[in-house]
């Protein structure tokens, strides 16, 4: 019975004997054949349904076949969960008032994803760590929700009332069905994301990119305002980050399993600053993993001409508009914080558009909890950001009152940031972490000192600096 449900979640069964040659189970195979196929697809889709060439209704109409292809060959019929909670939230959409469709849409959206994931996870396959189709609603998840408030803020708020990230993106009109469905469904997106703006995605299917950002003046763009720069060589860029990214994952990664660290044997017999330094390796060898679907995905906009950001000072074009991260400022981060705004970057874009900036209290442990949800129901999750709570928490108490006689070890800092997502990466393995937990609360007794107010000011008034938060 569960073998024929694991079964089922892989999807399509062409490419079995490929998957025993290379002994990579089938729903990796079938993702990251997909993947390579979409950007093939990506390439052909800019060059031969280019703006200039075809009408946006074509554009839409063959990325949303072709997205939900790809899901049914990798999900099999679990893909039909995608358009039913995309229909459920277009209904709610269409009927809801716009008052209040971004509270039904955010309840009903992550309430769908919230019940599959524990259905899969306590149901059928608990502490299967393979692709599942709930890592592709995910992402819908977000686009719903972000496009419900950017639908609240055009059509039910006051101008003023906006921040100018809100206004820029805010949406006058009611999406069409296909619109929607291509925004949620489209093969660039369906399998690994990112997620984007919904102003975004419509302005580069009807080929005008930056008419809506024309007016930031850190966007300014050099030359015609729609000139279009070739993303190949950033594409190039990308699939060798890539290439490097999957061979150092899969020659080292099994040299140093990540889940040694909570094995009892190895706790007993090993010293703790070996037990320290093996920590470190194991997480340092477990980022390429991502590294490379991330990386990968963002080359497939970027080879359909989507994702294009304006230009960097030295004239070349900037290809990161929805980049996922930034990986050297990852791998040399000197802070918790620092490492959280390179990491996943568009989902913290999405925490801090729909709940950071409009949480009415505690707006930190709010959106670090929404997160922990949003990933699953495995309580690894839970545990790394209630441990990222209280890191981040404690490192504020720290700044104001230590740091200015201590600058710290980026040895610490390092070990800090591999035990805090340790848990992320064992999902279910967590008793051992939760017994330490308690080590970090130490710093919350410590008083907070008040700045002084040339300090303050220094540091920007207080909308300036939660404007500027980024976090997971």
């Amino acid at each position: 019975m569960a073998t024929d449900t694991i079964s089922a979640c892989t999807g399509s069964s062409l490419l079995q004997p490929i998957s025993e040659i290379i002994n990579l189970p089938l729903d990796q195979v079938n993702f990251v054949v997909c993947q390579l196929f979409a950007l093939l697809m990506a390439f052909w889709f800019r060059l031969y349904l280019h703006p200039s060439k075809t009408s946006p209704f074509i554009r839409h109409v063959v990325a949303t076949l072709l997205g939900l292809y790809f899901a049914l060959f990798c999900f099999g019929w679990y893909a039909l969960h995608f358009l039913v909670q995309s229909g459920i939230t277009y209904g709610i959409m269409i009927l809801a008032g716009v008052e209040h469709i971004h509270k039904y849409c955010m309840l009903v959206a992550l309430g769908y994803l919230s019940l599959c994931q524990i259905t899969r996870v306590y149901v059928f396959d608990y502490g299967m760590y393979s692709a599942d189709f709930t890592g592709p609603m995910m992402v819908i998840t977000q686009k719903i929700t972000s496009l419900a408030f950017e639908i609240h803020d055009g059509m039910a708020r006051k101008e003023e009332q906006l921040t100018m990230n809100q206004k820029m993106l805010a949406i006058r009109r009611m999406p069409s069905l296909l619109e929607y469905f291509s925004y949620n469904c489209n093969f660039m997106g369906i399998l690994a994301g990112p997620t984007c703006s919904y102003k975004d995605y419509i302005a580069f299917i009807e080929g005008t990119p930056y008419s809506h950002r024309d007016h930031e003046p850190s966007r300014k763009l050099k030359g015609s305002r729609h000139s279009e720069p070739s993303p190949n060589k950033e594409v190039i860029r990308k699939l060798a980050m890539c290439f490097l990214s999957l061979m150092l994952f899969l020659s080292v990664c099994k040299v140093f399993p990540v889940e040694r660290n909570i094995d009892d044997d190895f706790i007993a017999n090993t010293p703790f600053y070996a037990q320290v330094v093996y920590l470190y390796l194991s997480m340092l060898t477990t980022r390429p993993k991502y590294y490379f679907v991330w990386t990968l995905a963002d080359a497939i906009n970027n080879a359909a001409g989507f994702g294009f950001n304006g230009y960097h000072p030295d004239g070349t074009a900037r290809w990161d508009l929805i980049s996922n991260l930034r990986i050297l400022d990852i791998e040399f981060a000197t802070s918790f914080k620092m490492f959280l705004d390179n990491w996943n970057i568009q989902t913290s874009h999405w925490l801090k558009r729909v709940c950071y900036e409009r949480c009415p209290y505690k707006t930190h442990s709010s959106h670090l909890l929404l997160s922990a949800m949003w990933h699953g129901a495995y309580p690894g999750y839970y545990l790394t950001f209630l441990t990222g709570i209280v890191v981040t928490l404690a490192a504020r108490a720290v700044r104001h009152n230590v740091r200015s006689h201590f600058l710290g070890s980026p040895f610490h800092k390092l070990i800090a940031i591999c035990y805090t997502s340790l848990p992320f990466v064992l999902l279910s393995d967590t008793g051992y972490f939760s017994s330490t937990l308690a080590v970090l609360c130490w710093p919350l007794a410590l008083p907070v000192k008040r700045r002084h107010p040339r300090e303050a000011e220094q540091h920007g008034p207080p909308e300036q600096r939660r404007a500027g938060a980024g976090h997971r």
